[in-house]
């Protein structure tokens, strides 16, 4: 199982106008199904967090950095 940290950065309030976490741009329900997500799971959530950042003007260094791509056995 791959090692995906959670994305939240401690600044936990929901925008009641969005409905995204301030801090990590996650819904309420991305939130709760995070411990139990699969890592496929975790990374489809991350990988939205990453359109959500762009399209809001959040970009990060870590959005710009290529990712290290695992074959499709280990999603797994």
């Amino acid at each position: 199982m791959l090692d995906i940290p959670s994305p939240c950065i401690g600044v936990c309030r929901l925008d009641p106008a969005t409905g995204l976490c301030a801090g990590c741009m996650r819904t309420l329900a991305e939130i709760a199904a995070w411990p139990a997500a699969s890592s496929a799971e975790r990374l489809a959530i991350v990988q939205r967090l990453r359109a959500r950042r762009r399209a809001a003007g959040r970009t990060s260094a870590a959005d710009s950095r290529p990712r290290r791509r695992r074959p499709a056995e280990d999603l797994h």
